[in-house]
C-alpha cells in the first residue's frame, strides 16, 4: 500500500510565518541561552513570591553553582539530581548544571524512598540538590546511592527575612557531604567556568515511567534541546523578551524544564509556581503579573474554571493557554474558551523522549479535540501496532515519529528498551490515534490502555469522553480488568468522580449504565463502576491509569 503520509497533508496549513524547513545551529544549550540572556541582562528572569532576579543575577548564580560542582569533584558528563519544587534554587541549578557540562536529572519529590534510591543509582547521580521539605525521604536512602554530596534548599531561600535551614537538617551521614544552597551561593565565586561541550553530549536525563516496569531515563542531547527550541520558536512565535509566562509544570518534569529553558532562550520572564495544585496562587499570579501565556495540563484548567475568582479575571492580555500532557476533554473546550477567549487554547502533544513536543495547532486553523499537526521537520505516521505498516488516513493506529527533537541516545543504559522504542530513527510512541485528510491528529488511547473485550477493541479514552458528557459526572477514567470467565479477555471498569451534590449510590450507577447503553456498543459498557472522590494523578495532574488499575483491582 502506498504510504498515505508521504505527501505530508499537514503542510498546507502552515502559514507564511512558519518555515517548512529549518537550519539548526551546532551549539550547546548554555551557549545558545547565553546569547539571548546577555542581550537583556536587566530584564526579570523569574518572579518568586515577594522577590525576583534578573537574567544577569541568574547568570551569576548559575556560574556559582557550576563552580561549586567542580569544587565538589564533579566533572563534565557527571549526573546531578534535582529534587524539589519550583523555587529559585532550581531555576539556578538547571542553568548551572549546563554551564558545568554536567547532566541534569529531574527527580520527583513524589517518589517513595525505594523509587528514589533506584533512580539515583540507575542514573549514577553524584550530587543531589533537594529541599528541606523532602529531607525525611531522602535521608532514608541517600547512603545507599551513588550520591556523595547533598545540597539542601529551602522554600523561603532568597526571600526577605528568610530564616536559615536548621542545622539539625544538615545532620551528618557517613560519607555524604552536606551543604546549604544559600551558603554556596554566598561563598562560591561567580567566575565563568570554561567547559568544552559537544552538542551531541547528553544534557538532560529525564525519567519516564511508562505503564509497567521500572522508570527509564530518556537521554536528551544538547542538539535535541537546542533544535527543539528553534522548532518551537518557529512554530509558535510566542515567547519574546516582552512576554511573561506562568507555567505550573514542575521543573523536575520535562514539560516544566523545557518551558524554563525556552523562556531563558527567549529572555522571557517566568512566574515560579511552587505548587501546581494551589489554584488560589494561580489566580493571584494571573491577576498580579498579567501573563501573556500560560502552560499547564487540562485538569488544572478544568479546576480553575470552577472558581468564581478565576472567571472574574481580565483575560484580554493573555494570548494563549498551552495545554499538554493529556488530551483536553472536547466537551469542555467550548466552556473554557467562552471564559478565556475563543481560539486561545493551544493543544500540543509530546513525550519525554521527544524533548517534548511533536505537534501543535497551526496558527491559521484549529480543530476541537485535535492535538494539531506535526511541527516543522517532524514526520508522523499512523501504523498498525502489529504489522507496523501505515494505516489509511482516518483509521486508528500507533503514532510513530521522527525529527531533530527525537532522542538519539535512547534510554540510559537500557539497550533492549531503546531498541523496542527507537527503530531506524522513528520513535514508537505507544499512543493510538488517527489522522484526518488535513493532517490533524486525534488521540484515541494509549496502546497499553486499550481493552480487548471478547475480541473487540475498546479505546478507553473515547469511553471516558462519553462518560464525562453525562451531566452528573465531573471526571472519569476507564481501564481493563481480567475476565475470569474468559482467560485472555477483559472487562471494562470505570472510575467516576461525580459533581458536587450528586449522591454516590447504586441508583446513580444504574443511571450511568442506562445512559451508556444508549451511547456506546454493548461490549464497551463498563461491567464495574466505582465512584471515587478523586482520581490518582501525577505531579502535573495527569491521570495515572497504572495506579488506577491497582486501586480498581483491589476493589474488585
Amino acid at each position: 500500500m502506498k504510504d498515505p503520509y508521504a505527501n505530508k497533508p499537514w503542510l498546507k496549513w502552515y502559514d507564511s510565518r512558519v518555515s517548512r524547513k529549518l537550519k539548526y545551529p551546532s551549539i550547546s544549550v548554555v551557549g545558545f541561552i547565553e546569547k539571548t540572556m546577555g542581550q537583556y541582562p536587566d530584564r526579570i528572569a523569574v518572579h518568586y513570591m515577594d522577590t525576583s532576579f534578573t537574567f544577569k543575577e541568574l547568570n551569576t548564580y548559575a556560574n556559582k553553582f557550576a563552580n561549586f560542582l567542580y569544587k565538589a569533584g564533579l566533572k563534565k558528563g557527571d549526573v546531578v539530581g534535582v529534587n524539589g519544587l519550583n523555587i529559585p534554587a532550581f531555576y539556578i541549578a538547571i542553568l548551572g548544571i549546563q554551564k558545568a557540562g554536567c547532566i541534569m536529572n529531574g527527580v520527583s519529590p513524589l517518589l517513595t524512598p525505594s523509587e528514589l534510591e533506584y533512580q539515583l543509582n540507575d542514573a549514577g547521580a553524584k550530587l543531589l540538590l533537594t529541599m528541606d521539605l523532602f529531607w525525611g525521604n531522602v535521608k532514608q536512602v541517600i547512603n545507599k546511592t551513588s550520591v556523595k554530596t547533598v545540597l539542601i534548599a529551602g522554600l523561603f531561600d532568597f526571600l526577605p527575612n528568610a530564616t536559615e535551614i536548621p542545622d539539625a537538617t544538615l545532620q551528618e551521614i557517613p560519607e555524604i557531604k552536606m551543604f546549604r544552597f544559600t551558603d554556596i551561593m554566598r561563598d562560591t565565586p561567580g567566575d565563568v567556568l570554561k567547559v568544552k561541550i559537544d552538542p551531541a553530549d547528553i544534557c538532560l536525563l529525564q525519567y519516564t515511567g511508562g505503564t509497567t516496569g521500572r522508570a527509564k531515563g530518556a537521554a536528551l542531547t544538547h542538539n535535541n534541546i537546542v533544535h527543539h527550541i528553534v522548532q518551537w520558536s518557529n512554530w509558535t512565535d510566542a515567547l519574546t523578551a516582552e512576554e511573561l509566562l506562568v507555567c505550573p509544570f514542575p521543573l523536575f518534569h520535562l514539560a516544566g524544564l523545557f518551558n524554563a529553558l525556552f523562556a531563558y532562550a527567549k529572555a522571557t520572564t517566568q512566574v515560579a509556581v511552587p505548587n501546581p495544585r494551589d489554584l488560589d496562587f494561580m489566580v493571584a499570579a494571573i491577576k498580579k503579573y498579567k501573563p501573556s501565556y500560560l502552560a499547564g495540563v487540562p485538569t488544572i484548567y478544568l479546576e480553575l474554571i470552577k472558581k468564581p475568582e478565576f472567571r472574574e479575571l481580565d483575560f484580554s492580555g493573555i494570548k494563549g493557554w498551552l495545554s499538554a500532557a493529556a488530551p483536553f476533554p472536547a466537551e469542555y473546550i467550548k466552556e473554557f474558551e467562552e471564559i478565556v477567549g475563543d481560539g486561545k487554547l493551544m493543544e500540543v502533544y509530546g513525550m519525554t523522549e521527544t524533548s517534548p513536543l511533536m505537534t501543535g495547532q497551526p496558527p491559521n486553523k484549529t480543530k476541537a479535540g485535535s492535538i494539531g499537526v506535526p511541527i516543522t521537520d517532524t514526520d508522523i505516521k499512523i501504523v498498525d501496532p502489529i504489522t507496523k505498516e501505515p494505516v489509511p488516513l482516518g483509521e486508528v493506529g500507533e503514532i510513530v515519529a521522527r525529527g531533530p527533537q527525537v532522542f538519539t541516545k535512547g534510554y540510559y543504559n537500557k539497550p533492549e528498551e531503546t531498541a523496542n522504542t527507537l527503530r531506524k530513527g522513528w520513535i514508537y510512541t505507544g499512543d493510538l490515534a488517527k489522522m484526518d485528510e488535513d493532517g490533524f491528529i486525534f488521540i484515541v488511547d494509549r496502546l497499553k490502555d486499550m481493552v480487548i473485550v471478547s475480541g473487540y477493541k475498546v479505546f478507553t479514552r473515547e469511553l471516558d469522553d462519553v462518560i464525562m458528557e453525562h451531566p452528573d459526572v465531573e471526571m472519569a477514567a476507564s481501564i481493563g480488568i481480567p475476565d475470569l470467565k474468559r482467560p485472555g479477555s477483559e472487562h471494562v471498569a470505570s472510575a467516576v468522580v461525580l459533581k458536587p451534590g450528586i449522591e454516590k449510590s447504586d441508583a446513580e450507577k444504574e443511571k450511568l449504565i442506562a445512559y451508556l447503553k444508549e451511547k456506546v456498543a454493548p461490549y464497551k459498557v463498563p461491567k464495574v463502576i466505582e465512584f471515587m472522590d478523586q482520581l490518582p494523578t501525577s505531579a502535573v495532574g495527569k491521570v495515572l491509569k497504572k495506579d488506577l488499575r491497582t486501586i480498581m483491582h483491589k476493589a474488585t
